[in-house]
């Protein structure tokens, strides 16, 4: 019980928003629902501890990763499924990012039948929490910017139990599109073939990461992951644009 209330004191501490650590957000909020898709994957640039050491670790502006599931059935509002370190895997509303920088990253060719089983992957694992016992693998955020090598700082997000990974990054997305099987950043091995007419090309053979090695910074150098910018959607003219002193 003492460890869980201490974990618990250190998570709100870690996780508490700071101003000042992040960038403004790029689109309206309205803009930004308005070009959010079900399945498409919503990036957030956080501005707390916890999103300040996920930057320097993963060496990305991204500390933070949501799956949209559309408008509620009412149709007010777009809704997420994200996991948060406190309350663990659970839906919010669109303006829980509010404030904040954040990017779009769309799945290309999924079937409408793949992304509802991408989706109901996440909606499965509502309640799932992150064991607020395990002091270790929080305090480890207290250290910002922890004196590692570069090929170090991906895989200590995977340390200790596993649970954090799941409540602060983006193992579980990694998990629900796994499990269609469309890729995000697999390991690409080059194999040198012959066809039967003896002509010669090479075939990419894709390996699946453990998904506990994912971060949110992966669906945006993922060239299978199109990244979509709600201003551009939206019609962009660079000429009606209005600039200070003309």
């Amino acid at each position: 019980m003492a460890l869980r209330s201490l974990g618990r004191r250190l998570a709100r501490h870690l996780a508490a928003p700071r101003d000042g650590y992040g960038h403004g957000p790029s689109s309206s909020p309205q803009l930004l629902a308005a070009t959010l898709r079900r399945g498409d994957v919503l990036l957030v640039e956080g501005t707390s501890r916890f999103a300040g050491a996920i930057k320097y670790l993963t060496q990305s502006t991204w500390s933070h990763a949501a799956l949209c599931l559309g408008r509620e059935q009412d149709g007010d509002g777009i809704c997420l499924v994200d996991a948060d370190v406190l309350d663990g895997v659970r839906v919010v509303p669109l303006s829980e990012f509010d404030g904040l920088h954040a990017r779009i990253c769309r799945p290309v060719g999924l079937s409408a039948a793949e992304i509802e089983r991408v989706a109901g992957f996440m909606l499965t694992r509502i309640g799932d929490s992150y064991d607020l016992k395990n002091v270790f693998d929080l305090a480890r955020y207290l250290l910002r910017q922890p004196p590692l090598p570069d090929p170090l700082k991906r895989r200590i997000l995977a340390l200790g139990s596993g649970e954090p990974t799941r409540a602060i990054c983006s193992t579980l997305l990694a998990q629900a599109f796994e499990s269609v099987r469309y890729p995000i950043l697999p390991e690409i091995e080059l194999l040198d073939t012959s066809t039967a007419s003896g002509r010669r090309h090479q075939q990419e053979i894709l390996h699946i990461r453990h998904y506990s090695l994912y971060t949110p910074r992966d669906f945006d150098v993922s060239p299978f992951f199109q990244v979509v910018k709600p201003r551009i959607e939206a019609g962009f003219d660079f000429h009606a644009l209005r600039w200070s002193g003309c």
